[in-house]
């Protein structure tokens, strides 16, 4: 079961980074506000570099100067399984599997766009409308 992670990155500007285990590297989307379970938020998700495999369960600091300078922490992490479609179509469905995220995820590229793509939360029994983000470093 191939697995996936999401990064809090303290960065210049706090965002979140989605990583899915595919092809032999991490694909990775950063998603500046953040993952929600409620299924009424579509979260902007810009397609960055593949990362490797050896970066899932990285936390730390960062270096000034280098490129993502800052400190990182494991939001998520856990397995999933590709429910629908291809990162090349522009859309899939993802079933997750980990600590807070968990249930199907659509992640859909924006119409007329390379990078952007929406996140969001389908409607089944772990959607919660009342979700509110929390951060590891708070």
């Amino acid at each position: 079961m191939p697995v996936f992670v999401v990064h809090e990155h303290h960065a210049k500007r706090l965002h979140f980074d989605l990583r899915l285990e595919m092809e032999g590297v991490l694909k990775s989307w950063a998603v500046p506000k953040g993952p929600s379970m409620n299924p009424a938020d579509k979260r902007l998700a810009v397609m960055v570099n593949d990362h490797d495999l050896a970066c899932a369960g990285f936390e730390g600091t960062i270096p000034e100067g280098m490129y993502g300078a800052g400190e990182v922490f494991v939001w998520d992490s856990g397995t999933y399984a590709l429910k629908a479609g291809s990162i090349g179509a522009g859309k899939l469905e993802v079933v997750f599997r980990g600590k807070k995220l968990k249930g199907v995820f659509a992640l859909a590229r924006m119409s007329g766009k390379e990078k952007e793509w929406l996140l969001i939360k389908k409607h089944d029994e772990y959607a919660d409308r009342t979700f509110r983000l929390k951060t590891v470093k708070g």
